[in-house]
This record gives structure tokens, C-alpha cells and sequence, in this order.
């Protein structure tokens, strides 16, 4: 028996990877997180399988099906929706799983942020400019670790992707306008590669206005930097006619 803690990926049943489709399809018992993870992805679980939605448990009722599960030798797909290693509360699960003896193995997925990024069909990192991205969230009812506060992070000037915060926009802008300003480029990208996509562009400035505009309050990812809309940035040195490495010698001398 194994628990296979799975991405789902951000919502198109297609980015699912081939694993995850074969597991879900194929374990006895799938658990997921219903409140995320579309219907379409669970569609495909096998007639008789047992699907149950964890929106509603606590942890210690999501362990007890894993154990009836492992007391009856039956596999269970474990259903998370992205990437089940970001934000995936699924440390406090392994853990459990740990201390029981029970086996388990993570397939990882699509995290919304790079969904997020790709439905904007922009490069978070780009030469000269920003070489870094920061994967974090705006401070709620879970604390942030020291040094870790938005304030913090936003020293760097690095391009942000922000999960679980679209409720705290307010607070996002008003944290990052000191070191970012005022005109830096903001996406929020809501439920990127569903039907229901949305996205909105602006800027620090603006961009809670037009969010509330377009009442967006759930499922949205926030990115922050001046990767959105540059255009001067510098080529990449991979491809450029002086530079060899590994497979390609260079063409011309540098300089």
C-alpha cells in the first residue's frame, strides 16, 4: 500500500502529468481537495473507486481515512491542486504518515504561479534585470517568519509571486510601494488555465482598484516586478554568437 501525494496542476485537467492521470485513475481511493481541485480531474478516477472530498476534514480525519485505506492494502491518490510541495499543507500530512510507518511518494505538478506566468506569456527572469524570483505570501492569519515580511523580501527587488494573498492586496502595495514604487508592474492572474481565467495588469498604485473592479477575492495569483512589461531587457548570453559551452563552440571572438 502507498499514498501518492499528487499535483494537480492549476486547473486544465491537461497539465495534469501523465503520472498523476495514471494514478488517479487507477488508486481505489482518491482524496482531494475539493475546494481546488476541478471536477475533470476527478472524473477520471475508476468507477469504484472511493472519492472523498477533504475540503471539509480536519487532519487528523484526512489521517484516518489513509489509515482505513492502508488496514484494507488499498492505494490512495492524495489530490492536491498545483504543486503539493508550495503551500500544500502537506508537510503536517507526511509527517503523520512518517510516524505510522506508511508509505508515500509526491508527484509533483504545475504550480499556479508558473500557470500564472504563462498565461501572462511573460519571463519572470530576465538578464541584467531579474535573475530572482521570490516565492512567498503577504502576512494573515499564518505569521511569517522573522525576516521574512514582505518588507523584508522586497529589499531584494526581485520579481515576487505572491499565493493566498489577494485578500491582503491592500497590504501587499502598501508594503512593497517603498522599495518597488509606486509604477512597478503587477499581474493578478485568477484561476490561470480555467475557463474562468482572469487576468488584470496595473501597478502598485492602481492595481486594487482594478481588481476590485473586476471582483476578483479568490484564487489568485499575485506577481510583482519589472519583468511584466520590460522590453530593453539584455539577450540572453546562451545563444549569443561568442559564447560557447557545452554543445555549441563560439562563432565570432568575443569583444
Amino acid at each position: 500500500m502507498k499514498v501518492y501525494i499528487i499535483g494537480a496542476g492549476p486547473g486544465d485537467p491537461k497539465l495534469l502529468t501523465i503520472r498523476a492521470a495514471e494514478l488517479i485513475s487507477s488508486c481505489p481511493v482518491v482524496l482531494y481537495t475539493g475546494s481546488l481541485v476541478p471536477r475533470d480531474v476527478i472524473a477520471m478516477a475508476r468507477a469504484d473507486a472511493a472519492v472523498i472530498d477533504s475540503s471539509g476534514m480536519t487532519l487528523d480525519e484526512i489521517i484516518e481515512v489513509i489509515v482505513a485505506a492502508r488496514d484494507a492494502g488499498q492505494d490512495v491518490a492524495r489530490v492536491h491542486t498545483g504543486d503539493p510541495l508550495i503551500f500544500g499543507s502537506t508537510a503536517e500530512q507526511m509527517r503523520r504518515m512518517d510516524r505510522l510507518g506508511i508509505e508515500y511518494e509526491v508527484v509533483p505538478g504545475v504550480s499556479s504561479f508558473s500557470a500564472a506566468a504563462a498565461a501572462l506569456r511573460r519571463e519572470l527572469t530576465l538578464p541584467e534585470l531579474s535573475q530572482t524570483v521570490i516565492l512567498t505570501r503577504a502576512e494573515g492569519r499564518t505569521p511569517m517568519p522573522e525576516g521574512e515580511k514582505l518588507r523584508d523580501l522586497a529589499r531584494h527587488h526581485a520579481t515576487l509571486a505572491l499565493f493566498l494573498s489577494i485578500t491582503l492586496l491592500r497590504e501587499v502595495c502598501e508594503s512593497l510601494i517603498p522599495e518597488y514604487g509606486a509604477d512597478c508592474p503587477v499581474a493578478v492572474v485568477y484561476k490561470a488555465t480555467c475557463p474562468e481565467q482572469k487576468i488584470v495588469l496595473g501597478t502598485l498604485k492602481d492595481i486594487l482598484e482594478r481588481v476590485r473592479r473586476a471582483g476578483i477575492k479568490t484564487q489568485s495569483i499575485i506577481i510583482v516586478g519589472r519583468t511584466l512589461t520590460a522590453t530593453d531587457f539584455a539577450d540572453s548570453r546562451l545563444y549569443a554568437p561568442d559564447f560557447s559551452h557545452r554543445f555549441r563552440r563560439a562563432k565570432v571572438k568575443a569583444g
